[in-house]
């Protein structure tokens, strides 16, 4: 998670366990506007082997657990909008039936009436596995929703308030996705900075594809944000997933980021 940054270094930002796993969520967010329900990113999902969670120790909880339990239904999910298409951020953009269970069985898609908001340069490096890793682009998660995707090129504002921005580097298509409440403003960078210990200039994944252009977007996201109040929303930091960018006026463009209470 931390790239070239050493475990002595990185270990006190996160305590890793006997497996060397640290702790991590899949933090997503939910946009109604009476007319609209958007959902921003899906998780992992709930199909997977025991020997899948094993590995990751993943939670059986899921993003439709979250969702039922503010009373919303995967049916009611307009739209998805996702930072890239990880299977931590796609995986259930489909789910699993028991074909024995009726007619309908197999992959099937996780939220049937939305489409899928994604940047084109994600969906086809997704389609053609693209990666330094050879299991994160999953087709029993693309397949099922091939038809459901509305893909867009560079900035765009797909729904009204909505406002995505190429942030590459991670992967080649990875977009943020921006909007706002009545009160507060937000941004959610995808894995150009997964977490709170990500701020750290050399704090990068050692499975991006470009590590020094993730550095630069990174760096330059920092810029635009810091000291804006916009609140940034971490996908994967498992204690404080909302923060502010903060400027450090002692050392000019070295920028950290400050937690705030998730109210």
């Amino acid at each position: 998670m931390f790239g070239v940054v050493p475990k002595p270094l990185w270990s006190k930002w996160a305590t890793p366990d006997d497996g060397n796993r640290i702790r991590l969520d899949c933090n997503c967010a939910l946009l109604r506007n009476g007319d609209q329900t958007v959902l921003v990113e899906t998780g992992y999902g709930e199909k997977w082997s025991s020997k899948d969670r094993g590995i990751f120790a993943m939670e059986q909880r899921t993003i439709v657990d979250a969702l039922r339990e503010i009373d919303v239904e995967p049916d009611q999910v307009t739209h998805v909008v996702v930072s890239h298409l990880h299977f931590d951020h796609a995986g259930a953009l489909t789910r699993w039936v028991d074909p024995s269970a009726g007619d309908e069985g197999g992959f099937v898609p996780g939220f049937p009436g939305a489409r899928i908001i994604v940047q084109r340069q994600e969906l086809d490096d997704a389609m053609l596995n693209r990666s330094t890793m050879t299991r994160t682009y999953l087709r029993s998660h693309l397949d099922p929703v091939s038809e459901m995707f509305d893909v867009v090129e560079g900035e765009a504002e797909p729904l009204p308030g909505i406002v995505l921005k190429p942030v590459p580097g991670h992967t080649w298509g990875q977009q943020s996705i921006s909007w706002s409440s009545s009160e507060r403003s937000f941004v959610f960078p995808g894995d150009l900075c997964p977490t709170l210990n990500h701020a750290h200039p050399a704090a990068s994944m050692a499975y991006d594809m470009e590590p020094w252009t993730s550095m630069r977007e990174k760096q330059a996201f920092f810029q635009e944000h810091a000291d804006s109040g916009r609140i940034i929303l971490l996908d994967h930091d498992p204690d404080d997933p909302l923060a502010t960018v903060i400027s450090n006026p002692e050392k000019p463009g070295r920028f950290h980021l400050e937690a705030v209470p998730d109210t």
